[in-house]
């Protein structure tokens, strides 16, 4: 009976490491994709929406919809995400759903994750991401939204003031696409970041820092 016993917690044991295991190997950002597919398998999302993609400030707008009632929104912003993660799942969350409109909160968390990522290292990831999408799709608008101040990564702040002039100027110099800078309407007059925009993390937004999002965004979107 022990031996039986034995075997079996051996067994069980062993199960668990393999499990645990297979949790590790998972690439970052996994699950998010999955529940996208789980809610896609469910409803499938009708085509020539307005697609988001990008990082948590767009995961956080859970209402975003509600901001713009003459528009359908698609959100697949996912996680902590930076552009060669949203570039690594481009199938799942941009080829997959044939949009009329791509719009791309993405780059501050590049900078956020390592001091030796520089301005122009966000812009060549940029680029590999847009040059992706224009492959797929050459005649679906784009829209970048600039990276924002927030006051916990106020050091980062002149890497951001760069990396948007960069992809300003990237995308001035390209059609269907447009650049909307919401970086200048987040400061206070000293030129830091308004606290009273954001959460307890004074990271991500609350409805006052949308609300300049949805105005700044609102004439560049397509019916």
């Amino acid at each position: 009976m022990r031996k039986k016993i034995g075997i079996l917690f051996l067994f069980l044991f062993s199960a668990c490491q393999l499990l645990i295991a297979q949790e590790q190997q998972k690439p970052a950002f996994w699950d998010e994709i999955q529940a996208f597919k789980k809610q896609d398998s469910a409803r499938f999302p009708a085509a020539k929406q307005i697609l988001f993609i990008g990082s948590s400030s767009f995961t956080m707008w859970k209402d975003v919809q509600q901001y713009f009632p003459g528009y359908k929104i698609l959100n697949r912003g996912f996680g902590g995400s930076s552009l060669p993660d949203v570039f690594h799942y481009g199938k799942d969350v941009i080829l997959r759903y044939n949009p009329k409109q791509i719009v791309i909160y993405c780059g501050e968390n590049d900078l956020a994750s390592s001091d030796t990522v520089s301005a122009s290292n966000v812009m060549r990831r940029f680029e590999m991401l847009f040059y992706y999408i224009r492959k797929n799709y050459p005649e679906v608008p784009i829209v970048y939204i600039s990276m924002k101040p927030s006051p916990s990564r106020q050091h980062l702040m002149p890497k951001m003031v760069e990396a948007n002039q960069l992809i300003r100027n990237f995308l001035s110099k390209r059609k269907k696409t447009v650049f909307v800078n919401i970086y200048n309407k987040m400061l206070n007059k000293d030129g830091t970041p308004r606290g009273e925009l954001f959460l307890e993390d004074k990271l991500h937004m609350n409805a006052k820092g949308y609300a300049i999002w949805q105005k700044a965004l609102t004439p560049h979107l397509l019916k």
